[in-house]
């Protein structure tokens, strides 16, 4: 087996939202040969003003933030993810599409997110194995980040919907089903 052909990064072009991106991705992050199916139902239904200052939670190798970055040319993007390998191909692939609004970093959630920063958008893949716990944090850590009127969109994969759908209700007071697909739905709720 050619092992140094597989430490070669996996390169690839996706048409997201009107803009084709390249990626530069590696074995062990999540989905490294596409955009994943997920992802992009999510980016095909953000609604984001071109000035938004947003956060893309568990960014991976950048396709949910990038699209918000070419989306919102005026604003501020933040990425970030608790994968250090994940984070520093998100990093190289902003800078290999000329999107220098943007801002990756190593954070848990909002761990490590700047204290003081509001977001107008906020969007996630929410991943199915973090457990509740995570998801609780997630979620009240999103409430208090938002500016008033901001939106948290997430897409999950159909067996998460009715907990989001709850918790949306319980954390934000509402909850509005996007889009649903045969394995993900995406779902919106906005800071009231």
């Amino acid at each position: 087996m050619d092992t140094a052909k597989l430490r070669e990064d996996l390169v690839f072009s996706a048409t997201l939202r009107g803009h084709c991106l390249t990626f530069h991705t590696t074995w062990g992050v999540f989905n490294p040969k596409s955009v994943d199916a997920g992802s992009r139902l999510l980016v095909e239904h953000l609604e984001v003003a071109q000035d938004a200052t947003c956060l893309d939670l568990g960014c991976g190798y950048g396709p949910v933030g990038l699209t918000l970055a070419c989306l919102a040319p005026q604003g501020q993007v933040h990425l970030v993810d608790r994968d250090f390998v994940a984070v520093e191909y998100a990093r190289q692939n902003a800078q290999r599409n000329g999107l220098g609004h943007c801002q990756v970093y190593l954070s848990n959630a909002f761990s490590h997110v700047p204290a003081d920063l509001r977001f107008d958008l906020v969007a996630s893949n929410l991943p199915a194995k973090v457990g509740n716990e995570m998801l609780t944090l997630i979620l009240s850590d999103t409430w208090h980040r938002l500016n008033p009127g901001g939106y948290f969109y997430v897409v999950t994969v159909a067996g998460l919907k009715d907990y989001i759908k709850r918790n949306f209700r319980t954390v934000f007071g509402n909850y509005e089903k996007i889009r649903q697909g045969g394995t993900y739905t995406v779902a919106r709720a906005v800071k009231e």
